[in-house]
């Protein structure tokens, strides 16, 4: 495990940004295994190991936006959003949702889907598979409070940090493992050496069939400042000038 990603995490914890994995530990067995949400369930071309990119040889990419801090940059990505009539997913934690719910209602009245990326944002290969369950139906009973809407059987691990066993454990819960190839970075800020250009380099140097890129809305030092919100209209105009459609995840829910 990356001796910095815990370093990471550690700050976190210590500044209440995200709960240990304990915090969920006395909310009682886990319930019986079984399909998460009454949805759709994923297709089995996105079962049995992580998805860093999507199934497709077609000109096409998605955007995907975790959320884990605040609001801050939200209403400037879905006016982007809004104004190229693209879609995206959104993976916000059940922690946020709680706090804000707003957020997660706008989210999905914008017409984005909503997948799921735990609830207090440990380190699933530190859990054992009945704490990774409470993890994901607590995220999953938040997100839906808080949006009204019928969230996606899309997971996406907490630092992207997944092992087979845990890949498992999401998939027998009715989820595929959606993660990335390529995140923008610019959730680090200016203070961890990112700037505006930078991100968009980052994204237009993933460009390919089936790309995944991952980008955050919120601002972990909570100085409201968001590099990817500030990104995304270069990102966007990029990949249309490199003749890219921006994908809908909603779309890859049916197939074998």
């Amino acid at each position: 495990m990356d001796v910095g990603r815990r370093a990471a995490m550690a700050a976190l914890l210590a500044a209440g940004l995200v709960a240990g994995p304990s915090a969920l530990a006395a909310s009682g067995p886990p319930v019986r295994r079984a399909a998460a949400a009454a949805g759709p369930r994923p297709p089995a071309s996105l079962l049995g190991r992580e998805i860093r990119r999507l199934p497709t040889s077609g000109r096409v990419m998605a955007l995907t936006f975790n959320a884990a801090w605040d609001e801050s940059g939200l209403d400037a990505v879905l006016a982007e959003l809004r104004r190229r009539g693209a879609a995206a997913t959104f993976f916000p934690t059940g922690l946020f949702a709680e706090a804000r719910p707003a957020a997660v209602r706008a989210m999905a009245a914008a017409g984005h889907g909503l997948g799921n990326h735990s609830h207090s944002h440990p380190y699933f290969d530190d859990l054992a598979t009945a704490e990774r369950e409470r993890e994901v139906r607590a995220a999953d009973a938040a997100i839906r409070t808080a949006s009204g809407a019928e969230p996606l059987p899309f997971f996406r691990f907490p630092y992207s940090s997944t092992t087979q066993e845990s890949v498992e454990d999401v998939n027998g819960l009715g989820y595929a493992a959606i993660e990335f190839t390529n995140d923008t970075n610019g959730y680090l800020g200016t203070a961890g050496g990112m700037t505006v250009d930078k991100a968009v380099s980052r994204a237009v140097g993933s460009f390919a069939p089936g790309a995944i890129l991952q980008m955050h809305v919120g601002s972990a030092t909570g100085d409201g400042v968001v590099l990817d919100a500030q990104a995304l209209p270069r990102i966007i105009e990029a990949a249309l000038e490199e003749g890219y459609g921006i994908v809908d995840l909603r779309e890859f829910l049916t197939g074998s």
